[in-house]
């Protein structure tokens, strides 16, 4: 016969069962406020257990030691607490060997509680949020230990005193009760969050592998545009805040809090999930944003989320360079710049309230088609006269047609572009650009909330492709090549676009391109810098990589590359919100460079060309693969015409 306590065991986890539906119930109440949304009940419900298993936990196994210990503090808890339950029923709570398995599972979930306990204490990690969380250590060793005896003593059928048997039934259930409790505004909040999230979430294709990453168009017509309260957030994205389990990574990869600019992803988060909830930021105890100005700290569902007497501050909201890196980084693959951005919407659709720098840009781009006001003819004035046909006005063809974007104006960008073009023309690739009719592709717009202008932008720029024909478009600049590959199709401009890493990579595959092995000065190696708008949002991180590979050059990788790789503090706007703090994030990139001994930095964006090249002081040289590959070309027509 098993012990007599066993039986209340079963009995205790359905009181807690109880206690925490009806929080639950409360907590899942509050999401109602939010917007509707689209759902896919059915295919979410059925992909849960591998985006669980799979996609949460290849984020989690990052970290080996956390990927250890959730699998045996969770799955232990999880199959502990079923087991037990059934327990209850007599026909299997009088079997020694059902009591033995849930012995066997409360062995694994003390082991993944002693696993908690050591990473909290004595010091608790700077990432990781204390407060609520720092009882939740204590809470599992409770439950653990005491169910671990109450399912021993079954299990050998009823073998301690009956005071010790009590005893540890009171200390499992209190553990249990404490547990249940976090499921409010606790810890195990993220639990039941976090399951019906993955379920439910606004961007399912990320768990097929593929890159979503293309921002959502808005109704330009709707009677709000973006979001000023936490009601105005489609409820599965509210279910994505309450997802958040506070474990730091977001923090820890942000670039801004690198830089002592005033955001922290993980506490942007929680500032919203309290502002849909209880209203006030006042039990947060993680890390805050990084010298921001004061705010009340209050919200509420119908209340506004940012402005001195909210809970967010402006500062906050603009420091965001639109990385992703935070995204990249979440188990539990919460959308943080998709927040950022429907927030930034109604501060610049309907309150106009940007940085004045940022205003300034806006009011180009409304006006002139340009952030900085330039007349579209200057756009190819980098050429200084090397050969750049341009497509006629309507009915032009041409095999690949070139996307100068942006960086054309500027004076560094156009040696690049110049070495694109030399490249090109030694492969014989027939190119052409639209010349005067390319306008610019609305990312900057975008980024900053001005989806009026982007959508304007993005019908004009579609219209003007649909008038020429042609197999392809390159472009240099990685922000362009997200927009026309991954956000043009919602407007009906659909289009095989590529990098210029990718078909420089392929003409030299094809043989088209023969460079020589190539020699830097100094002969130290050269490191890779990811654009974001190429690795983490579309994935690219092996093409620009080969091509270096190909030119004999050494090549070392600073301490974040591929798809993990610091952003150069160029995205989202941000250079021209300047939002100040205690480091540049390109001076921060840049050391790391100098750590890993590079004497060269490899990029392909303008954006990260001008950022890491606006470093002072003795640093790498940086130079974009075009000019790399043309040098090792050159090196190779040179030491042909030597033999010759």
């Amino acid at each position: 016969m098993a012990g007599a306590s066993a039986p209340l065991l079963g009995l205790a986890v359905l009181v807690a069962g109880l206690l925490a539906a009806a929080l639950a119930a409360h907590r899942l109440a509050g999401w109602r406020t939010g917007r509707p949304a689209a759902v896919d009940w059915f295919g979410g419900l059925a992909a849960l257990p591998r985006r669980y298993l799979h996609d949460v936990h290849a984020v989690v196994a990052r970290d080996p030691f956390t990927a250890r210990m959730h699998a045996l503090a969770a799955g232990g808890l999880l199959a502990a607490t079923l087991l037990a339950l059934l327990g209850a029923i007599p026909a299997l709570g009088g079997l020694k060997l059902w009591w033995a398995l849930v012995f066997l599972a409360f062995t694994a979930m003390l082991a993944g509680s002693l696993m908690v306990a050591r990473r909290r204490l004595p010091q608790t990690p700077r990432r990781l949020s204390r407060g609520r969380f720092s009882l939740l250590p204590f809470l599992l060793l409770a439950y653990a230990v005491g169910g671990l005896v109450v399912s021993g003593d079954a299990a050998l059928g009823g073998v301690l005193p009956q005071v010790v048997a009590l005893a540890a039934l009171v200390l499992a259930a209190a553990g249990l009760l404490g547990l249940a409790l976090q499921i409010a505004s606790g810890p195990l909040r993220h639990a039941l969050a976090g399951a019906l999230y993955l379920v439910v979430h606004p961007r399912p294709a990320r768990f097929a592998s593929v890159r979503d990453t293309g921002l959502r168009p808005l109704d330009l017509a709707a009677p709000k545009l973006g979001a000023e309260l936490p009601a105005d957030f489609a409820w599965n994205r509210l279910a994505g805040f309450d997802a958040c389990v506070q474990c730091g990574r977001c923090e820890t990869a942000c670039p801004a809090f690198a830089a002592g600019q005033p955001l922290n992803p993980k506490r942007l988060i929680q500032d919203l999930a309290a502002a849909a909830s209880t209203g006030s930021n006042a039990a947060y105890a993680g890390s805050p944003y990084p010298g921001a100005p004061a705010v009340a700290g209050l919200g509420g569902p119908l209340k506004p989320v940012i402005g001195a007497g909210a809970m967010i501050h402006p500062d906050t909201l603009w420091s965001c360079t639109t990385c992703r890196a935070c995204v990249e980084e979440c188990p539990m693959m919460i959308e943080h710049v998709d927040a950022i951005i429907d927030l930034r919407r109604y501060q610049t659709l309907e309150q106009g309230a940007v940085p004045e720098k940022a205003s300034a840009a806006l009011s180009e781009l409304r006006l002139a088609d340009d952030a900085g006001g330039r007349s579209p003819a200057a756009r190819a004035d980098f050429a200084a006269g090397q050969p750049l046909p341009v497509l006629p006005f309507e009915g032009g063809e041409t095999d690949i047609l070139l996307w100068l974007g942006e960086g054309a104006y500027d004076l560094r960008y156009g040696r690049t572009l110049r070495a694109l073009l030399a490249l090109l023309t030694r492969a014989g690739v027939d190119f052409a650009i639209l010349g005067e009719v390319e306008k610019d592709c609305g990312d900057l717009a975008r980024r900053l909330g001005d989806e009026a202008t982007f959508q304007r932008l993005a019908h004009e720029n579609i219209a003007t492709l649909a008038r020429h024909r042609f197999r392809r478009i390159v472009t240099a600049d990685p922000h362009a090549f997200h927009v026309l590959k991954q956000e043009y199709p919602a407007f009906g401009g659909s289009f095989e676009v590529l990098h210029h890493s990718q078909f420089l990579d392929a003409l030299v595959t094809e043989g088209r391109l023969a460079p020589a092995a190539l020699a830097l000065p100094g002969g130290k190696p050269v490191a890779y810098h990811d654009p974001c708008y190429l690795g983490r949002y579309n994935g690219e991180v092996e093409a620009p990589r080969r091509l270096l590979d190909r030119l004999g050059l050494p090549r070392v990788e600073m301490e974040r590359h591929g798809l993990r790789s610091m952003c150069c503090g160029g995205g989202g706007g941000a250079p021209v919100s300047d939002i100040p703090g205690k480091a540049r994030i390109a001076d921060i990139r840049m050391s790391q460079a100098v750590a890993a001994g590079a004497g060269t930095v490899a990029v392909g964006c303008p954006q990260c060309t001008a950022m890491l090249e606006g470093v002072t002081g003795e640093r790498p040289e940086v130079l974009d693969i075009a000019e790399l590959l043309l040098r090792a070309v050159e090196a190779a027509g040179d030491g042909q015409e030597q033999a010759a």
